[in-house]
């Protein structure tokens, strides 16, 4: 199975304020601002799931609609239920990394989206990540949530590859060398 991030940073490196909010991100307090997608389309059509931590899961319920037709696994030690209203694709698992990966293994599946800050540093420490798709906001925050923790080792990239886009945006695809 392939488990791959697909993800924004500030260029200082922060996913988000420390506060949770993403109002830096061109287009996040409205949405029509940008038509480009950045690849997310075709990243989306190629994954059979998503894997996603607690605070990633709060933020994006808290935007209204849900918005994955997909299944979603939430990954949380504190969660113990998810609201009734959500489709019955989403669902909540309270264990570690490794041991998700290899049930969703067994299951079937063969490409995981995982996000959020916590959640993709478990996975990264667990050595289970195979590709990473940073796209570089131009903007410092200077403060805020990090995308990388501390790693049990170095983690070995292989650069695939990057493009630029009109707004200032770069985004470089890597692949992990376990």
């Amino acid at each position: 199975m392939k488990a791959s991030v697909y993800i924004a940073t500030s260029l200082d490196g922060f996913i988000a304020r420390e506060n949770g909010s993403l109002d830096w991100l061109p287009g996040a307090a409205d949405a029509t601002e940008s038509l480009e997608d950045f690849g997310y389309k075709a990243f989306m059509d190629s994954v059979d799931a998503l894997v996603m931590g607690r605070k990633t899961f709060e933020f994006v319920a808290g935007l209204g609609s849900w918005p994955y037709t997909k299944p979603v696994i939430v990954m949380s030690q504190s969660l113990r239920s998810l609201p009734e209203h959500l489709p019955n694709n989403v669902q909540l698992v309270n264990g570690d990394a490794k041991e998700m990966y290899q049930k969703l293994e067994q299951d079937g599946l063969k490409h995981l989206y995982i996000d959020g800050g916590q959640t993709i540093q478990a996975f990264l420490r667990a050595g289970l990540i195979d590709e990473l798709t940073l796209t570089r906001v131009p903007i410092l925050i200077g403060l805020g949530v990090p995308l990388f923790g501390a790693l049990p080792h170095d983690v070995r990239l292989e650069h695939q590859e990057t493009r630029a886009f009109d707004n200032g945006f770069v985004q470089s695809r890597y692949k992990i060398i376990w």
